[in-house]
């Protein structure tokens, strides 16, 4: 097939969005189909559209069905728009009604669909590469015994850029309830997408010395520090399904997290590293427990090591095939009703 994949993001960018898209391109040919991306659409021909977003890629999505009433088209709901626009907003809300199909990254998120639209949904998790380095013996969360023992760092990351629906800050806030014997440290990538979060970022970087911001980075270097960190810290108020997730599990990093749907969907209801969103005493006390308790820090490294098969990529291009498949199939009977 010759498929289109429409992403708000822009070429370049850092966004999950982008992501998503370069990593659905490349499965697609893997697949032996053709997959370009476009952050619009202008009518250029094609088998199928994939688009991300309902709302951010309305424009893209009526333009493509008006043109080709007939054709396949798929609508992937990847975060706002699954958790909020399509509660609210009447665009997002037409885009799941022209949609072919629908896809949602984790199983709560078919849930939040309006009933009428479930039928069409398919689950894909997000898969990811392991890291290029993993997480050695020596990190694992309990304090040495002994005066004598040397103190080393318990480094703990935050992987994702500074806006509001990210709550960028709880971690931050969360370190400076910790007991001065703390070792741990917080370094935080991603990028300050206003200058009143740029000014915010760097004052709390300079006056908390259990934090450090680290800016924009590569997608190279960002797994590095995942992979040398102890813990991934996810404090967002809402997510379609995390990339970041999928790349802590990959390697063999344990999460805490806050109890959001689209985390809970993926990483399972008795997972034992969640707090209540927002509530920073909570990931402070889970912090504290993670260097301090091995049983504990074992426990959530173990939840997450059962969790490594669906972020495999073999399991997402699967998904990817079958998914294609239907359209096929779809084609071939309405070609022998015909006939």
């Amino acid at each position: 097939m010759n498929i289109t994949i429409i992403t708000p993001a822009p070429p370049h960018s850092r966004k999950g969005n982008r992501v998503t898209a370069l990593r659905w391109s490349r499965l697609l040919r893997q697949l032996g189909h053709r997959a370009r991306i476009r952050q619009e659409y202008h009518g250029e021909g094609c088998d199928l559209l994939v688009a991300l977003h309902a709302r951010r890629s309305f424009t893209a999505i009526e333009h493509f069905r008006r043109l080709y009433p007939d054709r396949p088209l798929v609508v992937a709901l990847t975060g706002t728009d699954l958790y909020d626009e399509i509660h609210r907003d009447e665009t997002a809300r037409q885009a799941l009604a022209l949609a072919s199909r629908l896809i949602v990254l984790q199983p709560l998120g078919v849930q939040e669909l309006p009933e009428r639209f479930r039928a069409k949904a398919r689950v894909i998790y997000q898969s990811t590469k392991a890291s290029p380095a993993s997480p050695g013996p020596s990190r694992g969360s309990a304090r040495k015994t002994g005066g004598s023992a040397r103190e080393t760092v318990f480094q703990v990351c935050v992987l994702g850029h500074l806006r509001p629906v990210k709550d960028p800050f709880r971690a931050a806030e969360a370190v400076r309830l910790l007991p001065p014997s703390s070792r741990i440290r917080v370094v935080h990538v991603g990028a300050a997408l206003d200058a009143t979060m740029a000014a915010r970022v760097r004052l709390e970087s300079s006056v908390n010395s259990h934090y450090r911001w680290l800016g924009d980075l590569p997608r190279w270097k960002t797994l590095r520090v995942l992979a040398g960190s102890r813990l991934l810290v996810l404090t967002s108020l809402m997510e379609g399904g995390a990339n970041v997730l999928s790349e802590a599990i990959a390697a063999r990093v344990p999460v805490l997290c806050s109890r959001i749907a689209g985390s809970v969907g993926i990483l399972g209801a008795d997972y034992p590293g969640y707090f209540p969103v927002g509530d920073t005493r909570a990931l402070a006390a889970l912090l504290e427990r993670a260097e301090n308790d091995a049983q504990f820090y074992r426990s959530l490294k173990k939840s997450c090591q059962k969790l490594r098969p669906l972020v495999h990529p073999a399991r997402e291009r699967e998904s990817w095939r079958r998914l294609l498949r239907e359209f096929r199939d779809q084609k071939s009977e309405v070609r022998g009703q015909k006939a």
